[in-house]
């Protein structure tokens, strides 16, 4: 059964992105950005990838599915790219959008419990992993499912913005299995479900 993969970014007081979904406040170090290129292609938009030195044919690594919220959708619609990933299997989750004029990206209406439970009982186009790619309450949504956590926490405080996880009180345990140190402080930790 393939697993659910929380990789996101967060500041030092747990906040994803900014009010306004802002994430260029990070301090990304050169390090780390090579190391995220080379260790989590996938990660990186299709529109990008050439300008973060990634070839177009380069495999996915971890991951050939993702799932996001309309708030991390959003973003690539301002800039004109209906399919940001599109080497990846993309599900939007969202009950206020009204459709998704792209094929390679699916909207999904419904509870993206159910989505991913049947995700997670698929193959997948490449036997990978499923991305959980954000935001806040989607992700408070579907921490049930959520597998595994992998947390790039950057040396910043954010103040306000958007939470790394949103909705009720629902204790959940975690424990820490590895960590990745940069050199302008950041880290990535990696945290299975306990």
């Amino acid at each position: 059964m393939r697993k659910l993969v929380y990789y996101v970014g967060v500041s030092l007081d747990g906040f994803i992105a900014g009010p306004g979904g802002e994430v260029d406040f990070y301090p990304l170090g050169d390090d780390m950005a090579e190391w995220i290129n080379a260790r989590y292609p996938e990660s990186v938009p299709t529109h990008i990838r050439p300008h973060a030195g990634i070839a177009p044919d380069v495999a996915n690594r971890h991951w050939d599915t993702l799932v996001m919220g309309r708030g991390t959708y959003e973003p690539a619609l301002a800039a004109g790219i209906t399919s940001p990933y599109t080497h990846l299997e993309q599900y939007v989750v969202s009950t206020t959008l009204d459709e998704i004029e792209d094929p390679a990206v699916e909207l999904v209406r419904t509870d993206p419990v159910e989505l991913v439970r049947r995700l997670k009982k698929e193959e997948g186009p490449q036997g990978k992993d499923i991305w959980l790619c954000g935001g806040g309450a989607l992700a408070g949504a579907l921490i049930e499912e959520i597998d595994q956590l992998v947390f790039k926490s950057y040396p910043v405080l954010a103040g306000t913005g958007v939470p790394v996880l949103g909705g009720t009180f629902r204790p959940t345990r975690f424990t820490p299995v590895r960590r990745q140190e940069f050199g302008n402080g950041a880290q990535v930790t990696w945290f299975d479900r306990v």
